[in-house]
């Protein structure tokens, strides 16, 4: 893969000084354009090997680009509070909105490959870390992201030579470290496995470019150009994976149940009893959350149900167990339009807990395949695509150390009517009630549908729902919390 790129492609001092010009004049229009349109991100991904050029590229796209739409991060090591959350967390929060470009160095790539390199990490976990970033830069471009993605190569004598030119002159000698000399010591292993690591995931959404890193001037213009004429292309076309789906639709059941039809509702709970057991279940709860294993362990719980179904009833009575240092309750809405802006997994990547920490989600990443694809705020192919996307993201916090945990509180159309009027006739729970809660009975068998379809495609091994029967809230808040208590101790035993 790297055999062109080791040719020693070179660009004359004229031809680049010519070029130059009109390039920068051409990016910086390529950029307003695409901060005028607003509909998509573009993502530079700089990779490589050591002394190729990588970091003079980033400083120069820097001069040429516009400063006020563009990002540039650039990642070490993993920080303490990044090795307590998912892998891509960190990179996550680094994503550029629409109508910008961010230029990530050092990104998702690089630690996979150093570690496989120096044998700390095995090949079966490489596969799977590229096949998870494979998903994650599919569900990106779907989004409607473009990645750009570069691959700095030298030959092995060039990267010598290279080092030692720029060891030798005092005014870069600070640019070459010891871990260049180790890196280089091991320059046959580091490109067998960045080629692995390339040919895995050089995909249609997300090809790679190799730039010969040899000669700075070719370097720069063919970096320039590519990146030209990507933003070029890609505003130009309209996205096209909109007519693309990632599963099959499903059929309802040919009687006509339900999962939710299977359930009764009304299930019996006197006030002495519930009083006991929510005593005993918040106790329990309390002393899961203070034992020594619950630091190595993150507690993702979502709550989703129909309007008025007692989410929020439950919740306090779990937040009650807790100690506030511990927890966060993060109530999901419309998204606003710095969400609007990033890829609809995004805000909720920002919100995920560390070890030692729990997040409750009142309402949460599976409005995608619930209210918008009931009331038509996205497309058929963008929430037929979310079932896989999120089971990928819970994977993830699953592999990190996360308890996920995931509640339907199903409740009847009678009980949701006495529970609207009550709301509407009590001062002080008449703001729990608008006009879309009424609106949204209108549509309850397209609802009662999709969370079918939710639960048959989104309760996993790692991250199963709990479906709570909640006509009776004490019923409910009990289950909740014995639900709850029951996967931490598994979990922690």
């Amino acid at each position: 893969m790297f055999e062109s790129a080791e040719l020693g492609h070179s660009t004359g001092k004229a031809e680049y000084e010519a070029e130059v010009p009109l390039l920068r004049a051409e990016l910086l229009d390529a950029q307003f354009d695409l901060r005028e349109l607003a509909e998509c991100a573009v993502v530079v991904l700089i990779n490589g090997v050591d002394a190729a050029g990588k970091g003079e590229t980033v400083n120069l796209l820097g001069e040429w680009l516009d400063p006020r739409h563009l990002v540039i991060r650039a990642f070490d090591s993993p920080s303490d509070e990044a090795r307590q959350r998912p892998p891509m967390w960190r990179f996550w929060r680094s994503l550029p909105p629409k109508g910008r470009i961010g230029i990530l160095f050092g990104n998702w790539y690089h630690e996979p490959i150093q570690r496989r390199a120096a044998r700390q990490m095995k090949a079966s976990r490489l596969d799977q870390r590229l096949d998870e970033i494979n998903h994650f830069e599919a569900m990106l471009a779907r989004e409607g992201v473009l990645l750009v993605k570069f691959w700095f190569h030298l030959s092995r004598d060039r990267q010598k030579a290279r080092l030692k030119k720029l060891a030798a002159d005092p005014a870069t000698r600070w640019r070459v470290t010891e871990a260049d000399w180790r890196n280089y010591k091991k320059y046959n292993k580091l490109r067998d496995v960045a080629e692995h690591v390339l040919r895995h995931t050089d995909t249609a959404e997300a090809p790679w470019i190799v730039v010969d890193g040899s000669d700075a001037r070719y370097r720069a213009l063919r970096v320039g150009r590519t990146l030209l004429a990507s933003i070029r292309k890609r505003l130009g076309v309209a996205r096209q994976w909109q007519a693309r789906l990632s599963v099959a639709p499903m059929a309802p059941a040919e009687d006509g149940r339900s999962l939710l039809d299977a359930l009764v509702l009304d299930q019996p709970m006197r006030k002495k009893a519930y009083g006991r057991a929510l005593e005993r279940l918040q106790g329990r709860l309390a002393l899961l959350t203070r034992r020594a294993g619950f630091g190595k362990r993150a507690l993702v719980l979502v709550f989703e149900g129909m309007d008025a179904a007692g989410k929020g009833g439950a919740i306090r009575r779990v937040t009650a167990a807790l100690d506030a240092r511990q927890y966060q309750v993060v109530p999901i809405g419309a998204p606003t339009e710095e969400e609007r802006a990033q890829p609809y997994l995004w805000r909720f990547w920002r919100h995920l807990p560390r070890r030692g920490k729990a997040v409750i989600f009142d309402r949460s990443w599976y409005g995608r395949v619930l209210v918008e694809r009931v009331e038509g705020f996205c497309a058929e192919a963008d929430w037929m695509r979310a079932y896989q996307e999120i089971n990928d993201f819970e994977d993830q916090l699953a592999d990190a150390g996360a308890v996920v945990v995931k509640f339907w509180l199903a409740i009847s159309q009678d009980e949701q009517l006495v529970r609207f009027e009550t709301r509407a006739n009590e001062p002080h729970k008449r703001f729990k009630i608008t006009d879309e809660d009424w609106r949204n009975r209108e549509r309850w068998p397209e609802y009662a549908r999709a969370v079918s379809d939710m639960i048959d495609r989104t309760s996993t091994e790692v991250s199963p729902w709990t479906l709570i029967e909640a006509d009776n809230k004490r019923f409910a808040r009990i289950k909740v919390l014995e639900t709850i208590c029951n996967r931490l101790e598994a979990a922690l035993d």
